[in-house]
């Protein structure tokens, strides 16, 4: 209520059902399926509104403890009335029948020791689109059907940190981290995986994961440029791209960022060896952000509607409108040389996702 959040957006924003969000605000812990479920959305939730995390599970155990009331015989549990005698004798008796108990245990025949608790059936899901969100666990595996084949992925560990084997490699990842993978080996890399929702050291709620093709169609834009940063390109052949500005030459230019309300957003310097490392932050509403760059701006907002853009350049200031609320949108804003050797700052889409 101090945030002036709705549990629609709140919902939105985590990942977590507007059911659940409100049984936590209820203390009605009875419709989650297990404890690790309320802890896991418990941390989530009070991080989202940056609460005390801590404080807010030592506060539920709390709670737990309280609903756990003493059983009344143990209250009302009467004093021995009986002789010392006959607890001297009860005693005795106790003494031999341990020892029996034990001559028993090592000099029978041994049985076959109890099968061990039944391991859950490893689950594999098949991504048949472009992009698959799933919560897997341990030993699950995905599926991936690309333009050049199909691709197993395995999940084989949730701890510190949450590792992927990869027909290339292993995968390693924590909260928010995301990595593009090289699955046929061509240099190329063709898959996007994120990790939305993940504990550490909690291998019973899973981890909560996206995986999304990255490798381009005919005739759409091109991740990777060649060395020349404005090398020769047709606008026309950008998935979903826009021509901000056009000019004889590229000059720099600034993406002004004003966020809206709670988002994650990265940003990558193109093109410039001294300032190519990957930046991260989650921000609020009413912060804001220039990022300044001579060649090129790649982008990542995990709400697309969470924030308003638009560049400054060469004296003139344009909005950019890069999608939907709630969409997941990975874009360029970068300078390209056309046929013609006109230059033209460009906004392509590169991948979204809801």
């Amino acid at each position: 209520m101090e945030k002036e959040l709705s549990l629609d957006q709140v919902g939105m924003d985590t990942n977590i059902s507007v059911r659940y969000l409100q049984a936590l605000e209820a203390e009605d812990f009875s419709d989650f399926p297990g404890e690790t479920y309320i802890t896991g959305f418990l941390r989530n939730y009070g991080a989202y509104l940056d609460l005390d995390v801590n404080e807010i599970l030592s506060l539920y155990r709390a709670l737990k403890i309280q609903e756990q009331p003493v059983p009344m015989e143990q209250l009302l549990k009467p004093r021995s009335n009986l002789p010392k005698i006959f607890i001297i004798l009860a005693v005795v008796i106790a003494i031999l029948g341990a020892g029996g108990g034990a001559y028993y245990f090592l000099t029978r025949p041994r049985e076959k020791e109890a099968a061990g608790p039944v391991a859950r059936a490893a689950a594999e899901h098949v991504m048949d689109g472009n992009s698959l969100e799933r919560r897997i666990f341990t030993g699950d595996s995905v599926l991936v059907q690309a333009a050049a084949g199909q691709y197993r992925l395995e999940l084989v560990n949730l701890g510190e940190a949450v590792t992927i084997r990869t027909p290339a490699s292993q995968v390693i990842l924590d909260l928010s981290q995301e990595a593009n993978v090289d699955m046929n080996g061509d240099g190329l890399a063709n898959l996007r995986i994120t990790v939305i929702d993940f504990v550490k050291n909690n291998p019973g709620m899973g981890v909560l994961l996206h995986f999304g093709i990255t490798e381009p169609a005919a005739g759409s834009f091109v991740q990777e440029a060649a060395q020349d940063p404005a090398e020769t390109v047709n606008t026309a052949v950008f998935t979903g791209s826009s021509v901000i500005f056009s000019s004889p030459n590229p000059y720099p230019f600034t993406l002004q960022t004003s966020f809206q309300g709670y988002c994650m957003f990265r940003w990558e310097i193109l093109f410039e060896r001294d300032r190519r490392d990957r930046n991260e932050r989650h921000f609020q509403r009413s912060d804001v952000l220039d990022i300044q760059a001579q060649n090129g701006i790649r982008i990542w907002t995990s709400n697309a509607q969470a924030a308003k853009f638009q560049v400054i350049g060469g004296g003139r200031t344009v909005p950019l409108e890069i999608g939907a609320a709630g969409e997941v949108v990975v874009t360029d804003i970068r300078w390209v040389r056309n046929e013609d050797n006109r230059y033209s700052l460009v906004l392509a889409r590169l991948e979204t996702g809801s």
